[in-house]
């Protein structure tokens, strides 16, 4: 007969944002440690309160599964002497198997005789198990940030205040530094008195909802969405659910009660992100706006508790919020009074990075980059005109009241303040876009001028960095490298640009170089970065879905021109599904192989006197020109149909020619003529790294 298993670990406030990986955490730890130690269950489920983390398993068995395994020992032949009689080595295994001479038995592996030992092990109950796997499981969750509290030995992201492990209607007890194991549990903080007994796990949730406690996340998720959206609608308005802040809201609370509360008219004048920013970054309301999609002086919040006061608690909200929102009328104000080109000659006394320099040396830079990518895409008048002036005006907003104070709008401001002051509209879009994608898979710039405005500033940043010598290592990022150079990456796949990384990188390096401040040499600086944007490419390919033997064979033939070689990985995936591309592979591979050994790369026609190396060389010279010239016009499928047609006269030299011949100018020749095929299929990619199926 089967049971439920129930085991809350009752702690102090977890931060919100720590809950969802850590739930899924316990799901895995729990998993594996049942499997581990052969218990049986149908489904493990976890779930999270501020105040709370519970593992529920369904149908857990009431004991461990018996143990019979077969237990590999010494050979025969090192388990018996002449005589027949048990070695050393023999008598060591059974007694380390606590086992005898009768228990054993001899069988075969890849041609040798083993000693085996049959181990048999009784399943002892599940819940003696339990004591064990339990306290293995809580001290096995980690989290961002972690650290001892009082005398206990390990970590946690807060106090551990109770444990609650109940198997159907039993206690498990066990001894963790000191944390006692019970059957009460607390219920809401403030609307729920005196601790909770909980008899049997079947209670456990209706118990916890009597005392005000939603113990399902996905339960107050959906109440939290359903009562938005209906309070919304009263107002004739539509709540704008941010998914991550719902998230964030669910694990703030224990009893959700949605409730919405008011601001003056008068701050709909604002920017909008300047009045939806203090909302869902600094008070964590959900914005209302109207079915043309216009902000509408509204704004819902979610209390934890029941339904009671809300208006004195809207009004509360209604206070906070009316002070941020005069905060940044303010700000606002003040900011119109001065143009952005006066803010770019205060950015001379902001520090970028002490060996770097200011915001406004970082300024310049990006002017430089932007010319060297303008150049290099042949963007040139009025579009070149408007990315100088985006790039000029990039950082104005940095020093800008309203950016001080809600540093989330950077770029969202600037590009505010640019169509205030009459810019074109495509120089206020680039200085938005400059910081998009915002996280990875977010938004990347919709404009060419914002692309290689956010482009020529991360290279900056990334450039820069590994020059001075502080670029990641381990876990350490300060400047988010690893973040910069993915949104590159994006970048340039998504805009579909063409651009050599070692020609950008260059470009960006003359000014450090120019300074004094480079630690090591070009060549070492050159290495570093490019070795780091090739592993971040494959990274970021890898999370698309392709295969790490193709990423390998793009990236080890070089990355410069990160569009291309990405489309050479998607043309080798597909082409990886066709069975006549295993089959040349392996023909390829022969020619890698030995194209090695080559020293001499000389062609010397009047060698190849055999008719199966006059073809080979012959098909060669034939596809050559066609080859390269598909290579240059990047029209890569048609490049590889080409290299297929070698195929044949590749099999057929190899079943006819001895290449490492004892004539040495006869063995060169041959070599050098390998060479060459492979000069050419590197030219394309290394596909000696794919994997044959």
């Amino acid at each position: 007969m089967s049971k439920d298993l129930l085991f809350e670990i009752g702690t102090e406030e977890i931060p919100s944002k720590y809950m969802p990986k850590t739930l899924q955490q316990a799901k895995v730890l729990t998993e594996a440690k049942l499997k581990e130690k052969r218990i049986k269950f149908d489904e493990v489920k976890t779930y999270g309160t501020p105040r709370r983390i519970v593992i529920f398993v369904n149908n857990i068995s009431q004991n461990q599964e018996d143990l019979e395994e077969m237990v590999k020992g010494p050979s025969e032949k090192a388990a018996f002497d002449g005589d027949g009689n048990p070695t050393k080595a023999l008598l060591g295994f059974l007694k380390g198997q606590n086992t005898t001479l009768e228990n054993i038995e001899i069988a075969q592996l890849s041609g040798v005789n083993y000693i085996y030992a049959k181990k048999q092990e009784k399943g002892l109950p599940t819940k003696d198990v339990l004591k064990n796997i339990l306290p293995d499981i809580m001290t096995s969750i980690t989290f961002p940030k972690s650290m001892k509290w009082g005398n206990k030995s390990f970590r946690f992201a807060r106090p551990i205040r109770w444990v609650m492990p109940i198997l159907d209607d039993e206690v498990i007890t066990f001894d963790k530094d000191g944390i006692a194991c019970g059957r009460t549990t607390k219920g809401h903080r403030v609307l729920s008195h005196g601790e909770i007994e909980i008899k049997n796990t079947a209670e456990y949730f209706e118990k916890l909802r009597a005392g005000y406690v939603i113990v399902d996340q996905d339960e107050r998720r959906a109440i939290i969405r359903r009562q938005a959206i209906e309070i919304a609608k009263q107002k004739g308005g539509v709540a704008v659910i941010d998914e991550e802040l719902l998230e964030e809201i669910t694990f703030l609370v224990e009893y959700p009660t949605a409730l919405i509360g008011n601001f003056e008219e008068e701050y709909l004048k604002l920017p909008k992100e300047a009045v939806v920013t203090p909302m869902k970054e600094h008070q964590r309301y959900f914005p209302v706006i109207d079915h043309e999609g216009n902000l509408m002086n509204h704004f819902i919040t979610v209390r934890n508790g029941d339904d009671r006061y809300l208006d004195i608690v809207a009004q509360g909200n209604e206070k906070v919020l009316r002070a941020r929102l005069a905060d940044a009328k303010f700000f606002f104000d003040e900011d119109k009074k001065n143009g952005l080109d006066k803010n770019v000659e205060k950015l001379k006394h902001v520090v970028f990075q002490e060996t770097l320099g200011t915001i406004y040396d970082k300024t310049e830079r990006i002017k430089k980059n932007c010319e060297y990518i303008a150049a290099a895409l042949n963007i040139e008048g009025k579009q070149k005109e408007n990315l100088m002036r985006a790039a000029q005006l990039s950082k104005a907003d940095l020093v800008t009241g309203m950016v001080k104070e809600f540093t989330e709008l950077q770029g969202i401001m600037g590009r505010e303040y640019a169509l205030l002051q009459g810019e074109d509209s495509e120089v206020a879009d680039a200085v938005l876009e400059q910081y998009l994608p915002r996280s990875a898979g977010a938004e990347t710039p919709k404009s060419i001028n914002g692309a290689i405005l956010a482009i020529a500033d991360r290279i900056d940043t990334i450039s820069g960095c590994f020059a001075i010598g502080i670029q990641p290592t381990g876990s350490q990022d300060p400047y988010g490298l690893r973040r910069q150079a993915i949104g590159i990456i994006s970048i340039i796949l998504e805009s579909k640009l063409h651009i050599s990384l070692n020609d950008l990188f260059m470009n960006a390096y003359k000014p450090f170089e120019e300074k004094g401040v480079v630690k090591g040499t070009l060549e070492a600086v050159k290495t570093d970065i490019l070795e780091f944007f090739k592993g971040r490419f494959k990274n970021a390919l890898m999370d698309k879905g392709f295969e790490y033997d193709v990423l390998d064979s793009v990236v080890g033939a070089g990355l410069d021109d990160i569009l291309d070689s990405y489309v050479k990985v998607s043309i080798i995936s597909d082409w990886k599904k066709r069975e006549e591309f295993n089959h040349i592979l392996s023909s390829f591979n022969r020619v890698s192989n030995l194209a090695a050994k080559a020293t001499v790369f000389d062609i010397n026609e009047d060698l190849l006197t055999q008719p199966q190396e006059k073809v080979l060389a012959n098909t060669v010279y034939e596809i050559e020109e066609e080859y390269n010239s598909y290579l240059k016009t990047r029209d890569y499928e048609n490049a590889l149909k080409l290299l297929m047609t070698l195929k044949s006269p590749i099999d057929q030299f190899f079943d006819n020619i001895m290449v490492m011949v004892e004539e040495e100018s006869v063995r060169n020749c041959r070599l050098s003529l390998l060479s060459k095929i492979t000069g050419m299929m590197n030219h394309f990619a290394d596909l000696s790294m794919i994997v044959v199926k």
